[in-house]
């Protein structure tokens, strides 16, 4: 116990004097009666602050103005580039927006009597004028990722069969395609088939195409009405012509179909690469053709695979066709338009 002599406060209570206190109490005088810690502003330079907070809350009005701002930001750093706002491509539209469909011609909603199917056969005899195909015309017309991707195939298959072996192997591709050409062409010009519903015995077919027949089975049981197979067609207009595989109904819609063999799936019709451009091409040069009395507005892309695998049937309506039709014609312009340059400027002298 301490007796203190004189008032004190403690915790805000008033203490008389000769009170006795604990030593708990007495800690909590110590405490208030112990020397200040220094404050973290005791170092700061008041005058020098003092002098910045007059600066700032000064009512004078800097002699400066926004041009001359500008002017001495010119000065010393160089004038304002302003960014020009990425402009916004614009879609390519084919210079002469020809029609896919022939005015003249009726859509037909049903099938009349007709023979065998149509084929006319591609003559490029000596005197005719050179037409290009649809093939050479997309080939020509690859973009730059489509040549480097191809390129690039190509090297590899040359890094791995070698060059003779590279050639015996596109040799055999070829031959493949033209072979299960040759069967398509045989199952459907067949009436005998036709009429019994037997449509395949795929062991009278070379064994090299057996698995492709196979593959294809179940896309030929919705084929019918065949109206040409194997036949020329040619665009009066814009001068070009194509070899159509097969016009043909599929689940009773008239169509381009183009049959196609690959190593790979291609479940997707993206994965079919130009092929869409290539049936919206002979469909323009058909229904163009005077040979050819009737229209066609939708196409079938069938993918056949060498194991038998199912084929993948890729259809291609009519709005799609409209759309791949306009992208045939930028084509067919990237295709024109350097002959047009080069047949246009003067030769050299000798």
């Amino acid at each position: 116990m301490f007796v203190l002599s004189r008032v004190l406060f403690c915790g805000g209570v008033m203490v008389p004097e000769r009170t006795s206190l604990t030593v708990c109490q007495f800690s909590v005088v110590h405490r208030l009666t112990s020397p200040r810690k220094n404050s973290p502003y005791s170092s700061v330079d008041s005058e020098r602050y003092s002098s910045l907070v007059k600066s700032v809350m000064s009512s004078r009005v800097s002699s400066q103005t926004p041009e001359s701002l500008q002017a001495e930001d010119d000065q010393m750093y160089g004038p304002v580039v302003k960014a020009q706002m990425p402009s916004r491509n614009e879609p390519r539209v084919p210079k002469i927006l020809y029609s896919l469909l022939n005015s003249e011609r009726a859509l037909e909603t049903e099938d009349p009597e007709t023979g065998p199917p149509t084929r006319i056969m591609l003559n490029r005899g000596q005197g005719r004028p050179f037409v290009p195909s649809v093939t050479r015309i997309l080939q020509q017309t690859l973009s730059s990722e489509q040549s480097f991707y191809l390129e690039r195939w190509k090297r590899r298959m040359i890094a791995e069969l070698g060059e003779e072996g590279f050639k015996a192997y596109s040799q055999n591709l070829f031959k493949q395609g033209k072979d299960f050409h040759a069967a398509l062409e045989g199952i459907l010009t067949s009436a005998e088939r036709w009429k019994s519903g037997n449509l395949l015995e795929t062991s009278e077919f070379p064994p090299e195409v057996q698995g492709y027949v196979q593959s294809i089975s179940h896309v030929l049981e919705d084929v019918r009405a065949v109206r040409a197979i194997e036949s020329t067609a040619q665009h009066s207009a814009l001068n070009y012509l194509g070899i159509v595989d097969c016009v043909a109904r599929y689940k009773g819609v008239l169509c381009v179909i183009d049959w196609k063999t690959s190593e790979k799936p291609k479940p997707f019709l993206s994965n079919t690469y130009d092929n869409p451009l290539q049936i919206a091409a002979y469909a323009g040069a058909l229904n163009s053709d005077d040979n050819y009395k009737y229209q066609v507005e939708n196409g079938l892309i069938v993918v056949a695979y060498k194991d038998g695998t199912p084929a993948h049937a890729h259809q291609v309506n009519a709005e799609l066709m409209s759309e791949y039709w306009k992208t045939w014609l930028l084509r067919l312009e990237d295709f024109s338009e350097p002959r047009s340059s080069a047949s246009s400027s003067p030769s050299p002298e000798k």
